[in-house]
């Protein structure tokens, strides 16, 4: 018995079959905003230049304006911080303690988003300086909080928010460097091939050799929105801090903040920066901040990148079969 090869006809009416199943819709596509703020959330007259008891309720409204909200040191005053905004998904308030001192304040990370997000999830970091000195980084269960949202049908993102050790004591710097670290190695254990928003207080400068925010970019393939936008791709030297143009330009190049936005594509999410800013509504009634940080605003594109169709496993199995010599069966 002789196994014939297809014929050319029958060939070409299988390459037009797959070509057809093979050809993609319209891409679903959609943009979101994002912005992380340290609110400052301490007790009233921890920081006496503070007023969190009066100005939390102002930012709480202001929230509004972004689909995507992650915030640092949301402490004593969380009801106020989400007692007018719109999102419908919110993390669980945190009032957890750091052995052996468990002041039950929480870790002040909290999450607002308008897409759903499952799997939240809150990490103490396992280096910490300063109890009553030194930024006090021990006395709260600091870390990073990450959770995967849904933004759109079957597409998902890891959002990452941080908050680490502060201070610039050799001791902060080193807890610090751990801090980063520890967040790197759970993201490639963790997220490994997902798409990536990790963003918040890093308290880091690249200007500052002791900090290792490229490490953190290079091990997980991040971009970061600022260095992208403002300053085309290009880090900051290290040396003096990079804040002459703070005044003028306060998201420009020449303007490096603690607080940061970092991204990458992955899964079947493309994701593009668009825009970077710091949102000049964070203010009270006579022009002053609401926070001893500024908050930062980053938009992002994003595109659904479809997957391979098995058509496609179908139409190279034909052309396999079309080009296989006939063999002699006995």
């Amino acid at each position: 018995m002789r196994f014939r090869s297809p014929t050319l006809p029958v060939l070409a009416a299988a390459a037009l079959v797959a070509c057809a199943l093979l050809r993609p819709g319209p891409a679903e596509a959609g943009s979101f905003s994002v912005l992380t703020y340290n609110v400052a959330g301490l007790p009233q007259g921890t920081n006496p230049d503070q007023f969190p008891a009066v100005n939390t309720v102002k930012i709480s409204p202001l929230l509004n304006a972004f689909d995507l909200v992650v915030v640092q040191e949301d402490f004593a005053y969380h009801p106020e911080l989400v007692s007018q905004v719109t999102h419908p998904y919110q993390s669980i308030h945190d009032t957890s303690g750091r052995p052996p001192y468990n002041i039950e304040i929480g870790d002040g990370l909290s999450t607002l988003s308008r897409s759903p997000f499952s799997d939240f999830t809150r990490i103490m970091w396992t280096d910490c300086n300063g109890v009553v000195t030194e930024g006090s980084d021990c006395l709260a269960p600091k870390g990073f909080s990450v959770a995967r949202h849904e933004i759109t049908a079957g597409s998902f993102l890891d959002v990452y928010d941080l908050h680490a050790d502060a201070g610039g004591a050799p001791a902060d710097l080193a807890a610090r460097a751990a801090n980063i670290r520890q967040m790197l190695a759970f993201i490639q254990a963790n997220s490994a091939g997902n798409a990536l928003l990790v963003l918040g207080d890093t308290n880091s400068r690249y200007t500052r050799a002791a900090d290792v925010l490229p490490e953190l970019l290079t091990g997980a393939g991040l971009t970061d929105v600022w260095v992208e936008l403002a300053r085309g791709g290009v880090l900051p030297a290290v040396g003096a801090a990079l804040t002459a143009g703070c005044a003028s330009d306060p998201a420009g190049g020449d303007c490096e903040r603690v607080d940061k936005i970092f991204y990458r594509s992955g899964g079947n999410l493309a994701l593009t920066a668009t825009s970077y800013a710091i949102p000049p509504q964070f203010v009270d009634e006579l022009g002053a901040p609401l926070s001893d940080h500024d908050p930062v605003a980053a938009t992002f594109d994003f595109a659904v990148v479809p997957e391979p169709s098995a058509a496609l496993l179908v139409a190279g199995g034909l052309v396999a079969l079309g080009t296989r010599r006939g063999r002699r069966s006995r």
